[in-house]
């Protein structure tokens, strides 16, 4: 069996444990993933990634360890982190199915709920290798205005990839936020950067939470990232998470305001047309029509 000697000698030293074989995971296009297989028969992921931003495997492990104390979603045990690298149970993949995606909507309630001190987190984060502001405000709006919202308008503007026109609309939503924003909600223990590439559905029949940007946010931001890029079974997932704890009426129509953020962080990383994308949820927000696709 294949053993990169690198990187199991690295895992060795952090999980007081041998190492029988290292095998390449395709996919993250952040890290350098690998699979080990441990003699004491299980397996792990090993996530690493050379001249990592400092902090950047410890928000991680310590997202991952808050969302876990919810008991709601599964979220993959940590075996070992450091500076360069975090190590993780193995989740053996499987097909997304329609139960597994009723038992995630209620689950993820569960890790909603069990709420957060505050709008933001301790300390600013990451969402993939973009900085996420987290100093905590009073109220959402004020949060997702100042710390998500407005901070990658103006580095879209430099970067040339949002124009001027576009961002007076989205800044225009942010400067009327509370008039769309619904009805005042307690800080909930989010995910923060929930994408359908975020969710592992495995072969025990449970989705997974991987590489979260925790922190203490609005439940809706979770459901809205979820519709963004598609997520197998979306809708079963939404019935029963609005059946366990029932959204604000019209949340439907507040999705493109809680999309707006990660937008903009993929029209800062990527270019292209998320620029356009964002500006034309702005501009649905405020011309009322936000939501009718939902």
């Amino acid at each position: 069996m294949a053993r990169m000697a690198g990187i199991a000698a690295r895992a060795e030293a952090l999980l007081g444990r041998g190492v029988i074989s290292t095998t390449p995971v395709a996919g993250g296009d952040i890290c350098t993933t690998t699979r080990l297989r441990l003699t004491d028969g299980r397996s792990a992921l090993m996530k690493t990634r050379a001249h990592a931003p400092e902090g950047f495997f410890r928000c991680e492990s310590e997202g991952l360890l808050w969302l876990s104390d919810a008991g709601g979603a599964k979220v993959p045990e940590l075996l070992g982190s450091a500076e360069d690298c975090v190590i993780l149970e193995w989740i053996e993949p499987g097909k997304p199915t329609s139960d597994a995606g009723e038992n995630f909507g209620r689950a993820l309630t569960v890790t909603h709920q069990a709420g957060a001190q505050q709008f933001g987190a301790a300390a600013d984060g990451f969402i993939g290798l973009a900085p996420l502001p987290n100093r905590s405000l009073p109220t959402w709006p004020e949060f997702f205005a100042s710390r998500r919202v407005m901070p990658y308008v103006r580095a879209a503007v430099d970067r040339k990839a949002l124009s001027i026109e576009q961002a007076i609309g989205i800044e225009t939503v942010m400067r009327r936020i509370h008039e769309f924003a619904g009805p005042e909600e307690k800080p909930s223990r989010i995910h923060g950067d929930l994408w359908s590439g975020n969710v592992v559905w495995g072969s025990d029949g449970n989705a997974w939470l991987i590489d979260p940007a925790a922190h203490g946010g609005h439940r809706e931001t979770d459901l809205a990232m979820l519709a963004l890029f598609g997520l197998p079974h979306l809708q079963r997932v939404i019935d029963s998470y609005n059946e366990a704890a029932p959204l604000a009426d019209g949340w439907r129509a507040r999705v493109p305001l809680h999309q707006l953020h990660p937008l903009l962080v993929h029209t800062v990383l990527f270019g292209g047309t998320y620029g356009a994308r964002a500006a034309s949820a702005a501009q649905s927000i405020l011309d009322g029509t936000a939501g009718r696709d939902a």
